[in-house]
């Protein structure tokens, strides 16, 4: 037996230029674009890179608490206008998303790739103290005193700072305990558990700033 039907055209399934939402909504995976904002301080390095390698800059997704890397992209816009109520610029990056671990509405950290430096002079970000005269170390000396360095940071991330200046490489440095320190005071270098149970110790005692 032979069925007949027809379709029927209701107001729910017709669409006109001034239609608004239309009838669905198509979502691109491969390639996905990620929106991002920086502090407007970092535009000039941007804008100043772009023309030094005059290719496009590399930008790296990773999940939220920055333990998985999700994908790299390519920088592709920055906006044109700086944000007034954070100060910031946005930035349009575009991953080729091929495993597609990038997913629409998804929540990502970015971090956007300006220069490489290599054998670059890293400390534990702990190291570094802010004084009246900008930030410094504590310099373990061979006579294990401990003197003032004045230090330039290029950089702090992921708990290390890259330093510009005022450091050399295979110097000792004080880890923890600085508020306890003065130039020329002794300290005894400490190993294993006990380094970690005198690091817990400071980290209850210290003062907060």
């Amino acid at each position: 037996m032979a069925w007949s039907a027809f379709v029927r055209s209701t107001s729910d399934n017709i669409i006109s230029p001034s239609t608004a939402s239309g009838l669905c909504v198509v979502t691109q995976l491969d390639p996905i674009s990620l929106i991002f904002t920086l502090p407007e301080t970092v535009l000039a390095q941007i804008q100043q890179q772009q023309q030094k390698t005059n290719t496009p800059l590399k930008v790296i997704a990773y999940n939220q608490d920055n333990t998985i890397k999700l994908d790299e992209g390519e920088l592709g816009l920055v906006n044109n206008e700086i944000l007034q109520t954070t100060r910031s610029i946005q930035l349009k990056a575009n991953f080729s998303n091929k495993e597609n671990k990038l997913w629409p509405g998804e929540l990502v950290n970015a971090r956007l790739l300006l220069d490489t430096r290599h054998n670059g002079l890293t400390v534990p970000a702990a190291v570094v103290q802010q004084g009246p005269q900008g930030t410094y170390v504590w310099v373990i000396k061979p006579d294990n005193t401990v003197a003032i360095h004045q230090i330039k940071v290029a950089q702090i991330s992921d708990g290390q700072a890259l330093i510009d200046s005022g450091l050399d490489a295979n110097e000792q440095v004080v880890v923890d305990g600085q508020y306890k320190l003065q130039p020329g005071a002794h300290v005894t270098l400490l190993h294993g558990k006990a380094a970690q149970e005198e690091a817990a110790q400071d980290a209850m005692q210290a003062p907060i700033p």
